[in-house]
């Protein structure tokens, strides 16, 4: 195997996990490591380097090997340009990396996983076309030209590992949840669309999700039966003018024998800048989530990881899951309701309690953390998406993407940190 080492990966503590209802006998030693992955540059653009980065859209433990970790990217580096995006690698494929951490403390990366179409085709990041997944973008070349779309594209924000060896992931367009064979083949497609889904289908109202803020986390619960999914911000139920409360988010599980689903509210702390990203199970009803803002921590940013519970939070599915503005309340979309209203419906959101700010706890500088593993013991790995080194300089174009503390490009990060 292919001995790399990974990037500025930072380790906060020397830690062994010990044995509970989530972690094995098996002691993993995780050390400081500031060692950087040799990244590769997938192009330069106005003598900006877009590097090969971008795991830590999300991020898994593996199911049986405890110290081996899977890591995903997302559509690829991309900017805003008019009503869409700036694809800067067109044919870039979403990627998982398969890693493990030895125990000399250094990172072997295992595998790359490259997404892949039914039949065996590498998929892009590109857009879905109209009824297909379509958020309505426009996705762009670097120079300015106009793509095409992906039936099969994916703007992948998680990843889950099975026992089997297959993965789950989810995205921002449809939104989808897609299984993948071991190899990254697309086995099967579940969509609130009904695309490529037979079937098993989300619940429409899950096509109402804000453009670029769809199923932003996914994780399974411990005994392997349930999908837990995160929605990234407030979807525009009824409509985005309508849909007033911003900081009420849907969270929904996914029931993989029966594929019956449910929904719970989850209360946000900010509002509609904010978002809900990675979630991870701790037990088959109590979670990590993750809140955070676009700001970098150095410069005010919010990065919080709640624990919450599922028991006692009310289903509010409704009886009609075709119906696209979801169940009413007062004759009105849940998100058109105050929490005040909501409460006295009688409606429950899950409970949530702060386990770590990680800008308190670590002084954590990076803009984003979308990828989190509960270690067991109270101990979390996170990860930061790199945004493949690069950001948006208002103009439609990329510009390298600085840590404010250090002066220099933000690139893939891992920390273990205590949580209460």
């Amino acid at each position: 195997m292919k001995k790399l080492l990974l990037s500025a990966i930072l380790f906060t503590a020397i830690m062994s996990c010990k044995d509970d209802d989530n972690v094995s006998n098996q002691n993993i030693n995780y050390t400081k490591l500031p060692q950087e992955f040799p990244f590769s540059t997938l192009m330069t653009l106005n003598g900006v380097n877009v590097i090969n980065g971008g795991f830590g859209s999300g991020a898994a433990a593996h199911p049986t090997q405890k110290g081996e970790f899977y890591v995903i990217t997302d559509r690829g580096p991309n900017v805003a340009y008019q009503n869409g995006i700036k694809i800067l690698v067109p044919n870039f494929t979403p990627t998982i990396m398969h890693f493990k951490i030895n125990a000399d403390g250094n990172i072997e990366v295992i595998k790359y996983i490259k997404l892949k179409n039914p039949s065996g085709q590498p998929i892009t990041g590109l857009p879905n076309p109209v009824g297909m997944g379509s958020t309505g973008e426009t996705a762009y070349a670097a120079d300015g030209s106009i793509l095409g779309t992906d039936k099969y594209g994916l703007d992948s924000e998680s990843v889950v590992a099975a026992t089997d060896g297959t993965f789950w992931v989810s995205d921002e367009y449809g939104p989808h949840i897609v299984h993948y064979s071991a190899d990254g083949v697309e086995l099967e497609r579940i969509s609130p669309i009904g695309v490529n889904t037979g079937t098993r289908k989300l619940p429409a109202v899950f096509s109402k999700r804000r453009p670029n803020r769809g199923m932003e986390g996914m994780c399974m619960t411990p005994d392997g039966k349930m999908l837990v999914g995160t929605m990234q911000s407030t979807m525009y139920v009824p409509t985005k003018a309508l849909a007033t409360n911003t900081t009420l988010t849907r969270i929904i599980t996914f029931d993989l024998a029966t594929g019956q689903t449910k929904q719970y509210l989850y209360k946000q702390d900010g509002g509609a800048s904010d978002s809900v990203c990675d979630i991870t199970p701790i037990s088959n009803t109590e979670f990590l989530v993750i809140e955070r803002d676009g700001n970098f921590g150095s410069s005010g940013g919010l990065k919080k990881v709640y624990r919450i519970n599922l028991s006692g939070a009310s289903d509010i599915s409704g009886t009609d899951l075709t119906a696209v503005d979801g169940m009413k309340v007062n004759g009105k979309s849940l998100e058109q309701n105050t929490w005040d209203e909501i409460n006295t419906a009688g409606i429950k959101p899950v409970t949530k309690t702060l386990a770590v700010d990680l800008v308190a706890k670590l002084g954590y500088d990076h803009d984003k953390f979308e990828g989190i593993v509960y270690l067991g013991n109270n101990k979390l790995a996170v990860f930061n998406d790199d945004d493949f080194g690069v950001a948006d300089d208002g103009n439609g174009n990329p510009k390298t993407k600085v840590l404010p503390k250090t002066g220099k490009q933000d690139k893939g990060t891992m920390y273990v940190v205590d949580i209460q």
